[in-house]
């Protein structure tokens, strides 16, 4: 596997698995966005299944801001 620069967005605990956001930027492609989610499914219970959710879309969201953010220091350039 090519070793590509990758830039952590955004990281944490969802329920009790660790989810992931990255930056990856290979040579001559397109930069993407990688989402890394366990392997196995993430349980949880229907009473906790709002909290699970919103961590989720909180690491996103931060995700989101910071490659924005970078994005923008890139264009001073």
């Amino acid at each position: 596997m090519p070793n590509h620069p990758i830039t952590p967005l955004a990281s944490g605990q969802v329920n009790h698995d660790h989810l992931s956001v990255e930056l990856v930027e290979p040579d001559n492609m397109p930069a993407a966005v990688r989402i890394v989610w366990p392997t196995a499914p993430t349980i949880t219970t229907p009473a906790r299944y709002n909290e699970v959710a919103s961590t989720a879309m909180r690491l996103l969201a931060e995700a989101s801001t910071t490659l924005a953010r970078i994005k923008a220091s890139r264009r001073h350039f």
